[in-house]
């Protein structure tokens, strides 16, 4: 079973196509730069970032830290656009017939950015990081399944699994799994094989790299250099926009976003992708235990509303669970949970929590408007006599501090490459340990349908099995999720991007740095 660019390895990632849309003072598409040009410094200001973070790729979390860390390092294989996997430092992969042991073949003649050759033995050492009872890692969980990664040839790396994953190299795709030199420990180094060399890193504030001469990579990384600023701020990152002071912007405030998109220069880069806003619930507490008080919340919720309110039409309505149109598998059968709030009144009142206090924490930084939606959400909520107070905590700290640590709270998901990372990294009970499962959510039939999606080949039987899983927890599921967010990101018109923008995060799959040049 060998996977290189084939159909398998097209299904293995998303499947469809996120639709991407560039916009500019016409609001008609403007055709992407189709002849990248070397050269100039890119300036760009992300908005989600923690002043407490390191280049630590065991936790890779933050959007600022992501890119930063996708223009020092490279991962085994690349999620592209649609979420197809595209070889990376590794050039294939092939699984034994059971899907228990898989086999990546590695790239030859890469250095790290010290002159160090990339083998085998790194790429070990680098999987390893985030395996084992010590490791801090993100992808704990994901990790669980491997009872064995070792080299098998100077560019060979085996994997052997605990139970049949067919899909298991896409976990070699996720964001934490970069590649670095075997015993590296001191990480802010920021030694890697990347298209960028570090030369400037001030956690929460700054980032500065430049063009790495020996890249491997043919086609990518344009520019001399890179600058990244930490700007919370939406409005300040919008003006340094209009002012020239930086070249792109990520989070685009949604009831900004047309009056930006007039303004000569500058284009709204709106890509229809994987990430959905939600107010989550921890299933451990006793007010949201009951599923009857989950699902009250659910009816309590005008989901209408929040696209037109809060998105200013860029989005969509979701259905309190993660696999939307955007994936292959994603189950169009599922009852659409609507506004109802004598049902959601009923179900709170069986849930024994009538006239309970819902205090929501909420900052802007898991979304832009996230203050708003709160808002929002207590004014539906009220006509069902559900009281919702919102708590607005600091922005600063939030992940570490407030998401998943309260028993309400606002979150936002983004991209994975398929569905079984999708939803086993916030919902399965591996995650729970590791504490990304944040709602603590754990039912046993949704474990034992993804336990046997993963081990299934036959792609009918595994649609279905992805579809009860959807199926159970939209139904049972702590997480309320209103809406499907389409990215908004904005650029200099001078700044050229590829035909096709990646969908999994924003900024290009928060590669922008290395897939987009300026124009000649």
């Amino acid at each position: 079973m060998k996977f290189l660019t084939d159909r398998r390895s097209v299904l293995i990632g998303a499947g469809a196509l996120g639709a991407t849309s560039l916009l500019g003072l016409s609001g008609q598409p403007l055709r992407a730069g189709s002849t990248p040009q070397k050269g100039g410094t890119f300036r760009f200001a992300i908005a989600d970032f923690d002043s407490g973070e390191t280049l630590d790729p065991q936790v890779n979390e933050s959007k600022f830290m992501q890119c930063l860390q996708y223009q020092i390092r490279n991962p085994l294989i690349e999620i592209g656009p649609g979420g197809v996997l595209i070889p990376e430092l590794a050039t294939e992969w092939e699984g034994n017939d059971a899907s228990t042991v898989w086999v990546f073949k590695l790239r030859q003649g890469v250095e790290f950015h010290d002159g160090r050759p990339f083998t085998a033995e790194d790429a070990v050492y680098s999987v390893n990081l985030h395996r084992g009872e010590d490791t801090i890692s993100v992808n704990k969980s994901l990790l669980v399944q491997v009872t064995d990664v070792k080299a098998t040839g100077p560019h060979e790396m085996t994997v052997t699994l605990a139970a049949p994953n067919a899909s298991f190299p896409s976990v070699m795709s996720m964001n934490p799994m970069l590649m670095v030199p075997a015993g590296e420990t001191d990480f802010d180094k920021g030694v890697g094989t990347g298209g960028y060399v570090l030369e400037v890193y001030e956690p929460g504030v700054k980032a500065q790299t430049v063009r790495n001469p020996n890249y491997w990579k043919e086609g990518r990384a344009h520019f001399d250099a890179v600058h990244m600023l930490a700007i919370r701020d939406v409005n300040a990152r919008t003006t340094a926009l209009k002012t020239g002071e930086i070249d792109a912007m990520n989070n685009v405030d949604t009831a900004t976003a047309g009056l930006l998109q007039a303004l000569p220069g500058i284009d709204l880069v709106q890509t229809q992708g994987k990430v959905h806003y939600a107010f989550s619930m921890m299933c451990t507490d006793p007010a949201y235990r009951d599923n009857n008080a989950r699902l009250a919340m659910k009816y309590a919720i005008d989901r209408q509303d929040m696209v037109d309110k809060i998105l200013s039409g860029f989005g969509s309505i979701a259905n309190d669970q993660p696999i939307g149109t955007a994936f292959a598998d994603h189950n169009p059968h599922l009852e659409q949970h609507m506004y109802d709030p004598d049902r959601a009144r009923s179900l709170m009142k069986k849930a024994g929590m009538e006239g309970h206090k819902h205090r929501l924490h909420v900052s802007e930084t898991p979304f832009a408007g996230a203050t708003d939606a709160a808002q929002l959400f207590s004014q539906h909520a009220a006509a069902a006599g559900i009281d919702i107070e919102v708590v607005r905590e600091p922005e600063d700290g939030y992940w570490s501090n407030v998401w998943g640590k309260v028993p309400f709270f606002a979150e936002r998901w983004s991209g994975r490459a398929n569905e079984d990372l999708t939803l086993s990294l916030p919902f399965s009970r591996e995650s729970i340990e590791t504490g990304w499962n944040a709602t603590a959510w754990d039912n046993e039939a949704f474990n034992i349908a993804l336990k046997a999606a993963r081990a299934e080949k036959d792609d009918t039987r595994r649609r279905e099995l992805l579809w009860e899983c959807q199926a159970i927890l939209s139904a049972d599921g702590g997480m309320i999720a209103p809406v499907w967010a389409d990215y908004l990101d904005a650029k200099s018109s001078k700044v050229s991007t590829p035909e096709v923008v990646a969908g999994d995060w924003d900024l290009d799959g928060n590669r922008a740095p290395e897939r987009w040049w300026f124009n000649a």
